[in-house]
């Protein structure tokens, strides 16, 4: 019901402003808005609400348990583009010098970030794919791998070495930001 509620103000409140001063009315609020563009206002926002309900109803729960994430989640984002953007210049850099040397030897490689949710597995393969020299290819939907197409495979690393090199420490960025 909150999330309901939520939208249906936000919206309104968006759509109000949108609108504001095309009245022609009598009085402050008459100048503001007319009747007919406040009705159709509160049908849209109604609709919106509805539709938002349907479709992310499902965690009101959570959000109601952990208030102080909607206001953590966006500052830890921000936080995470500084560690992203280093990654995507040395990536950078790799894939040119790579390029210039010829030294390329493509594959694909399977990693496991161990993420929970769709969101988090989504925040990592677009980190993945965001940067030079690799981009991943699917999810297993089963086990939550990820599979990457990454522009320096070598045969003998293991595992945590190869997804240390691939996506260094996007998991645990993708794992503070959306779980």
């Amino acid at each position: 019901m909150i999330t309901f509620l939520v939208t249906f103000l936000g919206v309104f409140v968006l759509y109000f402003l949108l609108v504001a001063g095309s009245g022609t009315g009598e009085g402050f609020f008459g100048q503001l808005v007319s009747v007919e563009e406040l009705i159709a206002g509160l049908v849209l926002a109604l609709i919106a609400a509805i539709v938002a309900r349907m479709l992310l109803g499902r965690g009101e729960n959570e959000i109601i348990r952990k208030p102080v994430n909607l206001l953590i989640k966006p500052f830890v984002f921000l936080v995470y583009l500084v560690p992203f953007l280093l990654a995507l210049t040395k990536a950078n850099l790799d894939v040119a010098f790579r390029v210039i040397t010829g030294r390329i030897n493509p594959g694909i490689v399977r990693i496991r970030p161990g993420l929970k949710t769709d969101l988090g597995r989504t925040v990592l393969a677009n980190s993945i794919t965001l940067t030079p020299g690799t981009l991943t290819v699917d999810v297993d939907e089963g086990s939550g791998d990820l599979l990457v197409h990454w522009i320096n495979v070598k045969e003998t690393e293991d595992e945590k070495e190869r997804m240390k090199k691939v996506c260094g420490s996007f998991p645990a960025w993708a794992r503070r930001v959306a779980e």
